[in-house]
């Protein structure tokens, strides 16, 4: 069972989302576990501060190491991963969700403020992860997205073990189109061979309509898969 332990200055966001659907059911029936720390707490002076301004000047304000270690250090065990989600990070991507999937605990620190003193990334070997090329307000939203991304590939999470390996970029393409019910819609028809009952000509119709967008949409990706 995973445990996804947060830590962060606005503990009540969490559950959120992930109370809903089948990871509200996962999590009620303890199929990973969800714990947050509330990083305010472990400040030491009477006004509870956590944030104090960078040597060197600048705008801002960093989330003090000492705090911030202090509540690392009172929950994780010495060899548990931890992320911090950072703009500076590499790129989460679904080959690093399957990789996390497989851990028993993660630790995801959320950031606030400029960021956090770079010797507690250092001294704790903390990895930074990024969700792409723009900067949040805070992390937390940041952790919602990985951890939906990571709990979706544990086994039992998801019913469907089919329509997670059929998604895009989990054979290093985008997904094909979907159609469902009515057949004709505002004039607009399914696509004959969908209805065609001919499994392996709506699987190459599926790969060449993936081969398409992927190549239209994410050349990036489209080389990859060519060299791959």
């Amino acid at each position: 069972m995973l445990t996804a332990r947060i830590f962060t200055l606005y503990p009540e966001v969490f559950p959120g989302p992930l109370n809903k659907g089948l990871y509200g059911k996962a999590l009620s029936e303890k199929k990973w576990k969800l714990e947050t720390i509330n990083i305010r707490d472990y400040a030491t002076d009477k006004h509870k501060t956590v944030d104090d301004t960078p040597y060197g000047g600048g705008s801002g304000m960093l989330i003090k190491p000492d705090v911030l270690a202090n509540s690392l250090d009172e929950n994780i065990n010495h060899d548990e991963k931890i992320i911090y989600l950072s703009p500076k990070g590499k790129l989460f991507n679904q080959a690093k969700a399957k990789l996390l999937s497989t851990e028993k605990s993660i630790n995801l620190i959320c950031g606030h403020f400029e960021g956090v003193d770079q010797r507690i990334i250092e001294s704790r070997n903390i990895e930074e992860i990024s969700i792409g090329d723009f900067v949040l307000s805070g992390g937390e939203t940041a952790a919602f997205i990985l951890l939906d991304a990571i709990l979706r590939l544990i086994p039992g999470i998801i019913g469907n073990k089919e329509s997670v390996n059929e998604e895009s970029f989990e054979n290093g393409l985008l997904e094909y189109p979907q159609y469902t019910k009515p057949q004709i819609w505002e004039e607009k028809n399914v696509p004959n061979v969908l209805l065609s009952g001919d499994h392996a000509k709506i699987k190459d119709w599926r790969l060449s309509q993936s081969e398409a967008i992927t190549r239209d949409r994410r050349p990036d990706m489209w080389q990859k898969y060519k060299k791959d």
